[in-house]
């Protein structure tokens, strides 16, 4: 059992009988009651996404799961392609597994996948990213001259086609580092 406090964005757990996989994560504490935590999960069998809530203590049964890291291959349609780079052997997932964090794969890039063990059968859960990764920023306006005491942000956009806001002194071609979790400038590469 696991306690509902301890569930993560790509935890696995088991509730009611149905095996879901955790989302989005979210602690609601008010005044001077228990918190209650409310999660959005997706159900491993017919893919449906629902939000559930739980109160503090509560538990659910934890369910079984392995990580493997794979390599990207390329993405066609909805599905994505992946390689076990020991076994070479080949995985496809449906985009919408990945969700969000798709446009962060690039070919060859490895990544952690997460794997439910559930009679006899591995299910793909989710994927794990590195924290931070470097792109390459493809176009941006230029830069001005300013006060440098307050940061000031202008838009870029980077070679994955991603928009995100960069410091004045980054210009086109600049390689910068991209917090995986937030989408968020780091630092120049």
């Amino acid at each position: 059992m696991i306690l509902v406090n301890d569930l993560r964005s790509g935890t696995a757990f088991f509730d009611n009988g149905q095996a879901w996989v955790v989302i989005k994560f979210e602690a609601i504490k008010m005044g001077r009651g228990s918190s209650t935590i409310k999660v959005k999960v997706r159900n491993l069998k017919t893919g449906a996404i629902i939000e559930k809530s739980f109160i503090n203590a509560e538990k659910v049964e934890e369910a079984n799961t392995t990580k493997r890291p794979l390599q990207f291959l390329y993405r066609q349609d909805e599905t994505l392609f992946f390689m076990d780079p020991r076994t070479f052997e080949q995985l496809s997932l449906p985009l919408q597994l990945v969700d969000e964090q798709a446009k962060y794969l690039r070919e060859g890039n490895t990544v952690i996948v997460v794997f439910l063990e559930e009679n006899d059968q591995t299910i793909p859960l989710s994927i794990e990213l590195p924290m931070k990764m470097e792109f390459t920023v493809a176009e941006t306006d230029p830069g001005v001259k300013g006060d440098s005491a307050v940061n000031i942000y202008k838009s870029a956009k980077l070679d994955n086609g991603m928009s995100v806001k960069v410091p004045l002194f980054i210009s086109g071609g600049d390689k910068v580092v991209i917090d995986t979790r937030t989408g968020e400038y780091t630092s120049r590469a």
